[in-house]
Formats: C-alpha cells, structure tokens, sequence
C-alpha cells in the first residue's frame, strides 16, 4: 500500500498520521501563505467536525516538526506555507496583502553575513519586501467609474 507524500512526512517528523494533520498539511501545501481562517474553513468544508483548536493545535504542530513555516509580516494576520528547509524572503502589497516568495538574490545564503552581528551566531535572516502588487497597481492607473 503506497503512502501519500503527506503521510510520509507525518511519519518522518515522527508525528502521528491523523486526518486533521493531513487535511491541515494538505491545505497549506495547496494554498501558500494562507492565513489561519481560510485553513479552517477549508479544513471544515471537507472534515465538518474539526474543531477551530483542532486546527490551531495542527498548525502549531506541523511548524515545531518543520513540515510548514509560519510567517506574520508587520500588520498582517499570521500566514503558512510549505516552502521550508530554505532562506528565502517575502514581498507584500501594501494594498491588498498579496505575498509571494523572493529568492535570495545572489549566492548561497547571502542574507546571513550581517554588517555587524554583534556576536550573535546567525542561522537565519528574514526579510519582507513591501510594495504594491500588479494587478493593485493597474487599478490604480485605471480612470475612475465615478468620475
């Protein structure tokens, strides 16, 4: 009997394989950078009985086995995705919130070498990049119905 990739990854973080976890994974795997509700009422449209702390519960989980990563731009509600196991950055609409994935620009972990690091020993750099989204954008240069 073959396993499901998601399966497979419950097991290997050794967390026990249950239908919440597979459904939470799923969904983050299927829609990256989803916040916290839209799990929820994607998880429930196909598991009705899963309860909201089912769902945060799961979530929690998954990101402390680093099988999702958690992100929670400035102003924003808090996000998941499955691109872990890698630096890379974010960039936000300052208008609707859209957020998408930034590769490091250039060599392997550039982000890491500070300017000072004061003696810290870093193993991670975040970095938001703020703007404004294309389709935002074009709204934005489109005339006005009111006027």
């Amino acid at each position: 009997m073959s396993r499901s990739p998601h399966e497979v990854a419950l097991r290997e973080a050794s967390l026990r394989v249950t239908q919440p976890r597979l459904a939470v994974l799923a969904v983050v795997h299927d829609h990256p950078h989803i916040d916290t509700d839209a799990v929820i009422g994607r998880v429930r449209s196909d598991y009705a009985t899963v309860s909201h702390q089912t769902v945060y519960d799961v979530l929690r989980a998954l990101t402390d086995a680093g099988l999702i990563r958690r992100i929670q731009p400035a102003g924003s509600t808090a996000r998941y995705e499955s691109r872990v196991g890698d630096n890379h950055h974010h960039v936000v609409c300052r208008t609707c919130g859209a957020i998408a994935d930034v590769d490091c620009a250039v060599g392997h972990t550039p982000c890491l070498t500070a300017s000072d690091d004061h003696g810290f020993v870093v193993d991670e750099a975040e970095v938001v990049y703020w703007g404004t989204c294309p389709e935002c954008a074009a709204a934005a240069l489109a005339p006005s119905l009111t006027e």
